[in-house]
């Protein structure tokens, strides 16, 4: 098994450590989130940072990269508190990808890229028409990380949308079923593909496996 040390990692070239650390701390959520300022340019970036912080409230997060360059998200977002989260599917992975490259405010990722704008009951921020799961969200609070100057985002989800057939009565969404992609470091785009799926656990009782739960699948 191959063992980098601290020590090794901060002699790499920047580019392999990038990828490297990227990587190894395993699959991430793949997302574009989708802005308007206050003039009405849009924005559409990829995040792989989106992370579940609580259901009640329903809150979750992400991370901006420290804002020494123009940052098109974080600003609109500072200026209107509302911004969309829309699920990359396999559909759109180049297209999403694409995001990432450095425009001006003024040039619409949406535009560029051929994915389209959609807006939904009265919401301020625009929507990605293509994604199959979209989340309208409220800007909460930030929160600077000292550590590296990175910038915490918590956000509110005010309203959730997605295809009817991937829930189950529970609840719970069955996310392959939307061809929802994971990231691989920082630009690797992988289907997950659902293994199985367990009940709560507690001490000295057996795992029992809930998709053979009829009862929680909707037909």
């Amino acid at each position: 098994m191959k063992h980098y040390t601290l020590h090794d990692l901060d002699a790499l070239d920047r580019i392999f450590r990038n990828n490297l650390i990227n990587s190894a701390t395993g699959y991430k959520s793949a997302n574009l989130l989708a802005t308007q300022s206050r003039n009405g340019n849009t924005n559409l970036a990829v995040f792989n940072s989106v992370t579940h912080l609580g259901s009640n409230p329903p809150l979750l997060s992400f991370i901006l990269r420290p804002t020494t360059v123009a940052r098109n998200t974080y600003k609109n977002i500072s200026e209107t508190n509302y911004f969309s989260i829309n699920h990359i599917n396999s559909n759109i992975i180049a297209q999403a990808h694409q995001t990432s490259a450095k425009y001006d405010s003024e040039i619409s990722e949406f535009t560029k890229t051929g994915l389209t704008e959609e807006y939904l009951d009265d919401f301020f921020a625009p929507y990605l028409k293509e994604s199959f799961i979209k989340l309208g969200c409220r800007y909460i609070n930030e929160y600077l990380i000292k550590e590296n100057n990175t910038i915490m985002i918590i956000a509110e989800i005010q309203h959730l949308y997605f295809m009817e057939d991937i829930e189950m009565t529970d609840g719970w969404l069955q996310l392959d079923k939307a061809q929802t992609v994971a990231i691989n470091g920082l630009d690797g785009y992988a289907l997950p593909s659902l293994l199985d799926r367990f009940g709560y656990a507690r001490p000295e009782k057996d795992i029992s496996s809930l998709l053979k739960t009829q009862d929680l699948i909707k037909y």
